[in-house]
């Protein structure tokens, strides 16, 4: 299934998306995408329902982020080998672990602000995933069954915030529309294998970035099992699990995002994404 919210920000509505192209409205069944609802008990209820019977959503407007009320935001930094050689650093021998604030969550059209003060505003394609099930010391062969879906993410990050202060990456990581997800939520029994996903990005419709989730160094459930063993995980927690090479850091002479450029960024069915840049004018 493809599960979505619409509406405008702060007052979405669930919905789910047919294979035709048709928007359902989920209210009917569940309040919301968020942690109560992507569990496996209410997934297969929402899955068990003919969505012909369903409210059809003729203009559903603007795309909200696919999942509300995140608990934790964990991002996976330098997993792919040529995108940590592209920012100078060597292949981790473990995951690379920090967050991202959850008030940087916008949905997958939203603009992009660039915060004051901000001159290396960069992109981050990434596939993103949802936990559907309580996690706390999980095997790696087991860790995927506590994956409710999958989803698109841009890992916006400001990189003199991010590197060239003292502290960690979380600054450069979290201002407010750093963390674009969506459209929509894939639930897992869609997406046969996440290490076989091709995810792309593109500035000014000029591709930058182009790569495989086959190249991640840690699979997604190594990820899992990993950070369950650093921290329980809950169901509507998500974790970003790192981009390939093509970051404005890493081209020669770097070049970053200005206001006024369009990026556009997908990953092979999990839909694509499109933000305007924007100066903050607040």
């Amino acid at each position: 299934m493809k599960l979505l919210r619409y509406g405008p920000a702060g007052a979405e509505r669930p919905a789910l998306l047919e294979q035709d192209g048709t928007v359902r409205d989920l209210s009917e069944i569940i309040a919301d995408v968020d942690a109560t609802s992507v569990t496996p008990e209410v997934l297969s209820r929402i899955a068990d329902r003919d969505p012909k019977t369903l409210p059809v959503v003729a203009q559903p407007g603007r795309i909200g982020p696919c999942i509300d009320g995140v608990g934790k935001f964990i991002c996976i930094g330098l997993n792919y080998i040529d995108h940590a050689r592209e920012t100078g650093n060597e292949a981790p021998i473990e995951p690379v672990v920090f967050m991202k604030a959850t008030s940087a969550i916008v949905g997958p059209d939203d603009d992009i602000v660039q915060p004051r003060g901000s001159t290396k505003l960069d992109w981050e394609v990434e596939l993103g995933v949802v936990i559907g099930t309580k996690a706390k010391y999980v095997a790696e062969d087991r860790a995927l069954a506590h994956v409710a879906g999958y989803f698109l993410a841009n890992d916006v990050s400001e990189r003199a915030f991010q590197t060239e202060g003292t502290g960690q990456w979380t600054k450069g990581k979290s201002c407010d529309t750093f963390g674009p997800i969506g459209p929509w939520l894939v639930t897992a029994d869609e997406i046969s294998d996440p290490q076989n996903l091709r995810l792309w990005l593109e500035v000014d419709g000029v591709r930058r970035q182009d790569g495989t989730t086959a190249n991640m160094i840690f699979s997604v459930a190594r990820i899992v099992s990993y950070l369950s063993g650093l921290m329980t995980l809950h169901p509507g927690d998500v974790i970003i699990t790192g981009t390939p090479a093509g970051v404005g850091q890493g081209m020669k002479p770097p070049v970053y995002l200005r206001p006024g450029q369009i990026v556009t960024l997908g990953i092979e069915g999990l839909g694509e994404q499109h933000q305007t840049v924007v100066a903050d004018a607040t």
